[in-house]
């Protein structure tokens, strides 16, 4: 079955409800009756398994090609539960160009629970100097939040493998629809389903699917222990933004090329970062390991005096946090998505106080470089 209609079918051939329902139903209920002693329907109870969220994970898992996938109730909870899977004085390698809230959540939550780690540039560092006897994983994003850096995952899946090590893949900025790690050799995926797999900001959502049952059984007793699981009405709305998720993504990474080849022919923007340029660092292993680019651009400004007359003047375009919906967002890393970011790394990574990141929406192209024309500072057009 093809990717598009996986997404439309939810990899299914008919519909499971018993009425054919052509709108998969919200099953709105906490708890399943038993017909009789010792029968059960094989639904019990929402927090162990419902048959929306169920349907939502046999969507994904079909559309990353995974042994399995497990929804959660946001992005943070797939990665927490993910991390669950280690022990205290477990050792990770992780990506240092990463979205915020994953470095706050490994600083402050992990490394109270006895996990340690080493951060490092997946595309320029060698990763395999650094691996230690206590190492159990490599984490990275490709391309990386925001700086749009890419990570060659076959030769990372191979190094891991040589080592023993799990390789986790944040696919958040593609989308199975772009990128499927888990063929490329990694062995977890994780997502923002909020992003674009919901693509309408209207939910938040997280998943994390594996090559391994065993790993996705673990990641279902967890998350059926703490709680973390996607609600029905939730799963729903993603499995509804996930039947456009395709011709979503073609018009988006359409527009998001309008954009960058115009951004940089701007004066007052020094870099433009996508993937999808050829000049750009990443762009020949997006070729061979990805089928499109994304809808995700960075760029740095000359000033920061630039960028906060961009963020002001924009109309068109939110100035909001977030990506991956049907409308366009732009974002100032450096106050929202990486404000929790060590000032070290930031500077490591290259957010400073003239960088911009923008999510590319559905909109008419031309309609978005008109509203960054006119966002542009009179005195720098």
């Amino acid at each position: 079955m093809d990717f598009e209609t996986k997404c439309v079918h939810g990899g299914c051939t008919s519909s499971a409800d018993q009425y054919k329902a052509l709108s998969y139903p919200i099953y709105q209920t906490a708890s399943f009756a038993h017909a009789s002693f010792g029968s059960s329907t094989g639904f019990d109870y929402t927090r162990e398994s419902n048959p929306t969220r169920e349907r939502l994970e046999h969507t994904v898992a079909s559309l990353e090609e995974a042994a399995g996938a497990v929804a959660f109730s946001s992005g943070m909870a797939a990665i927490s539960t993910v991390m669950e899977l280690f022990r205290p004085g477990d050792h990770f390698i992780i990506e240092q160009d990463l979205y915020g809230g994953s470095i706050r959540l490994f600083h402050t939550i992990c490394e109270k629970n006895g996990l340690t780690f080493t951060y490092a540039s997946f595309s320029s560092d060698d990763i395999e100097s650094m691996i230690r006897p206590s190492t159990k994983a490599l984490y990275v994003e490709t391309p990386t939040n925001p700086m749009m850096k890419v990570v060659d995952i076959r030769r990372l899946a191979d190094i891991a493998h040589r080592h023993g090590l799990l390789l986790i893949i944040d696919n958040t900025f593609l989308s199975p629809y772009f990128q499927k790690p888990l063929t490329l050799g990694a062995d977890i995926v994780v997502h923002s389903g909020t992003k674009y797999l919901g693509g309408h900001n209207d939910t938040i959502a997280g998943f994390a699917a594996a090559s391994s049952l065993e790993i996705v059984e673990h990641l279902h007793e967890t998350a059926m222990s703490i709680g973390s699981v996607l609600a029905p009405f939730d799963s729903w709305l993603i499995l509804r933004g996930i039947q456009t998720l395709a011709i979503r993504l073609e018009r988006a990474e359409k527009n998001a090329m309008q954009i960058a080849l115009w951004l940089k022919e701007q004066p007052c923007i020094k870099n433009v970062y996508y993937p999808g340029l050829p000049e750009h660092p990443g762009y020949a292993i997006m070729k061979k390991q990805a089928s499109g680019f994304g809808a995700m651009v960075s760029f740095r400004t000359d000033s920061r005096e630039t960028a906060i007359h961009i963020l002001n003047h924009v109309k068109l375009i939110s100035f909001a946090e977030s990506l991956g919906g049907t409308e366009s967002l732009i974002t100032y890393p450096l106050t929202q998505t990486h404000a929790d970011v060590p000032e070290d790394m930031r500077r490591k990574s290259g957010i400073d106080d003239t960088l911009l990141r923008l999510s590319v929406g559905i909109e008419s192209a031309e309609n978005l470089i008109d509203d960054l024309a006119s966002a542009l500072p009179l005195s720098k057009i």
